[in-house]
């Protein structure tokens, strides 16, 4: 599992897609014709709930004994989650997310790199403020 999914696991308290999924080709077979009786009614679809990150984080921040700004920093966030947030790790995240950027420029990737996961936090079912996302 990489850094993203086990962050976003964390936050979510869900494990995250590992990989997008494609949609099969359509296969060019005729359907079967119908002998009168009834298809069964389709299942509801139903919406996922989206976690409410900002009281996540929030209140584990409140529990942590070390003053933690994850809507700011990246290095907070994964300190908050209980991951290793040390450059290395930053850079493979990085990596991971596909920077393209200089990953010894440590303070604007760690700027792309709070975006990002905040962006990708937001994609896979968090509720995310809006001013965290710009």
């Amino acid at each position: 599992m990489g850094l993203l999914a086990t962050l976003l696991g964390k936050v979510l308290g869900k494990p995250a897609p590992t990989a997008p999924t494609t949609p099969t080709a359509p296969t060019n077979r005729t359907p079967p014709t119908s002998t009168g009786g009834s298809n069964p009614p389709a299942a509801p679809t139903t919406i996922p709930a989206q976690v409410d990150v900002t009281a996540i984080l929030d209140g584990l921040a409140a529990k942590s004994p070390e003053k933690l700004d994850w809507k700011t920093s990246i290095v907070d966030l994964m300190k908050l989650v209980g991951m290793d947030s040390s450059l290395s790790a930053r850079k493979e995240l990085a990596k991971e997310l596909h920077y393209d950027g200089d990953t010894n420029d440590s303070a604007a990737m760690n700027i792309w790199l709070r975006k990002q996961v905040i962006q990708k936090i937001a994609e896979n079912g968090g509720k995310v403020p809006q001013n965290l996302l710009s």
